[in-house]
């Protein structure tokens, strides 16, 4: 059972957000997200964290300008997911901007699975690199490093997931959440941190001279070109602001929080995105998407963009994804995307029948009595096993884990968890209390991985079940519909749903929801599951649509509501988003 609950408001701080000129409801509900100054909204890429207070960046920086100078040959080892092709493309294009021999391999998630092994390291070690860079993985491959030092391959690790007892012997670690690292935002996505060790190497190539001094008209080829000037070979410093949609991107997918420094890396991305200047792969995601990227929000980005690319990795390569997102042919970015279309929908035609096997899994669980839930099938698929654990995690709000098999009698499984259980410190508590279960596991507070022996899946449930128990008290298991509270009949309008539109909401930033009490005076089926709403508030009568849900409603209901801008044929009006309701009497 739901309840819906209000956060708690400072007066103190709504007030004076008010006086430095923040609307009335804006000011409340940043006040409600812990926004104590006005300041704390711009969105100026002055506001970043320098790139030197990121541990080792500097460090990395000039292993990699020796590797540029040396013409050594470098490796992107990538992720396969939205975040990690995101992290990679930007390596590729800063790192070819600055004149590096640069290449990338992403491994398959159904050959070799996760991060920096050594099976990686020999397949990376066919094209004969002198150097690896790992992105969004690596720093839980101690074994990997370690067959690549053997090698004589250095290797630079590049990631934010949390380190476990033992880091890997690499030339350089760049985390914000290794030991030792006071970096203030331990927030930022693997793209994120990929593109900080750009930017502190732009900042050593400087210092090095390696661009040609700014000419008072451009000279021919663009930046990051190389072009001749006075008789010799000089390049331009490229504008790294130019992957900021790529970042933005991978930030928002990758369901990290949005705090400070990570909310004006995605503002920045969509200002760019929005004015038309953004990869060609980016363009062509938009299209197949059907939306307009002049109006691209981060709802956008999460979960009709992200979504296409991950299908990629969770269906058939990530490659194709990051080719994508590479390539500066418009032509050939619209038809990759047009395949990550399809592998898209694919995806989704797998879960709807994993989740309907999860619902024949649940119905013989009773969750009310649990603290979790695990599930396995042996006919699910590997690559959807995280979707589905997000969705049984929030019809249920249990923390929960779904397993496929991964081969050689293993099961691979992907968890979400709720608020106040933190993932994998759980999976570490299960890992030492029973040696040898969690045969590989990583991840982050919300969102986990490990790999099991396929006869321990029981085992392991009980072990998970009686950690949740442990760290879980029965408030936190009771689902909470956090809203606003009330929003004035007033303030009811399309102004001030455009203007919260154009804040960067996302993880611990939640887009505003108000709580009231509506007169439901119609309702109808449109789109074969969704409800369209006619309700009525103090005299008005207002527009609404409840999503994926065909329950009727009541003649009275309290509410849960977004405000939400609904476009059609060129005209803009305020439509309400219900999220939740119960009955008013």
């Amino acid at each position: 059972m739901s309840q819906i609950t209000t956060r708690p408001v400072p007066l103190r701080v709504h007030d004076r957000l008010v006086r430095e000129g923040l609307h009335p409801v804006l000011a409340r509900v940043c006040a409600a997200r812990g926004i104590s100054r006005r300041g704390e909204l711009d969105d100026a890429l002055s506001g970043l964290i320098a790139p030197s207070e990121l541990m080792n960046s500097e460090r990395a920086a000039v292993l990699l300008a020796d590797a540029i100078a040396a013409g050594k040959r470098m490796l992107i080892v990538a992720d396969y997911d939205c975040d990690g092709a995101t992290a990679c493309a930007v390596g590729m294009r800063a790192l070819s901007a600055f004149g590096a021999n640069v290449g990338y391999l992403v491994p398959n998630r159904f050959e070799f699975g996760y991060g920096l092994t050594p099976e990686i390291v020999a397949l990376a070690a066919q094209s004969k690199p002198d150097l690896l860079i790992t992105v969004d993985n690596g720093i839980a491959s101690v074994e990997g490093v370690a067959a690549a030092n053997r090698l004589g391959i250095a290797v630079i690790v590049t990631d934010h997931h949390l380190p476990g007892s033992e880091v890997p012997r690499a030339a350089a670690i760049v985390n914000p959440n290794q030991a030792g690292c006071a970096f203030p935002s331990k927030s930022l996505a693997g793209v994120g941190v990929m593109f900080y060790v750009m930017l502190a190497l732009r900042a050593e190539l400087r210092k090095r001279g390696w661009f040609a001094p700014s000419p008072p008209t451009p000279l021919p080829g663009g930046e990051g070109s190389v072009v001749s000037a006075a008789g010799r070979q000089v390049r331009m410093e490229p504008n790294l602001g130019n992957v900021l949609d790529l970042v933005a991107l991978g930030t928002v997918a990758d369901v990290v929080p949005l705090d400070f420094n990570n909310r004006v890396l995605v503002a920045q991305g969509l200002k760019r995105i929005r004015a038309g200047r953004m990869q060609e792969g980016v363009r062509a995601l938009f299209a197949v998407a059907g939306r307009d990227p002049s109006r691209s929000s981060g709802f956008d980005l999460g979960f009709l963009l992200g979504p296409r690319l991950n299908a990629a990795g969770r269906l058939s390569d990530m490659s194709l994804g990051i080719e994508s997102l590479i390539t500066d042919d418009r032509g050939r970015a619209l038809e990759i995307a047009r395949q990550l279309d399809d592998l898209n929908r694919a995806r989704r035609t797998i879960e709807a029948d994993m989740q309907a096997q999860a619902d024949e899994l649940m119905a013989k669980l009773s969750v009310g009595e649990t603290s979790s839930i695990s599930l396995h099938d042996p006919s699910w698929h590997q690559g959807v096993v995280g979707i589905l654990a997000g969705r049984v995690k929030d019809r249920h709000h249990r923390p929960t884990f779904a397993f496929a098999p991964a081969g050689a009698g293993e099961i691979r499984g992907s968890g979400r968890s709720i608020a106040g259980l933190h993932l994998r410190d759980a999976l570490d508590l299960v890992a030492k209390r029973e040696p040898g279960l969690l045969l590989r596991f990583g991840g982050h507070a919300a969102a986990a991985g490990l790999t099991l022996r396929a006869a321990d899946f029981s085992r392991f449930a009980e072990s998970f079940e009686t950690v949740a128990r442990e760290l879980l008290s029965p408030a936190q298991l009771a689902r909470a519909v956090e809203t606003d509270g009330s929003l004035e009949p007033a303030y009811l309008d399309l102004g001030l749903a455009q203007l919260l539109d154009d804040q960067v909401w996302g993880q611990s930033f939640p887009q505003p929801m108000f709580c009231d009490e509506f007169e439901v005076l119609g309702q109808r089926v449109v789109g074969e599951k969704h409800l369209k709403l006619k309700l009525a508030r103090a005299g008005r009568t207002l527009e609404a649509m409840c999503f994926n849900s065909l329950d009727p409603l009541p003649s009275t209901v309290r509410a849960a509501y977004r405000l939400s801008v609904n476009e059609f044929n060129g005209m803009q009006n305020l439509q309400l988003v219900v999220e939740h309701w119960e009955s008013a009497r």
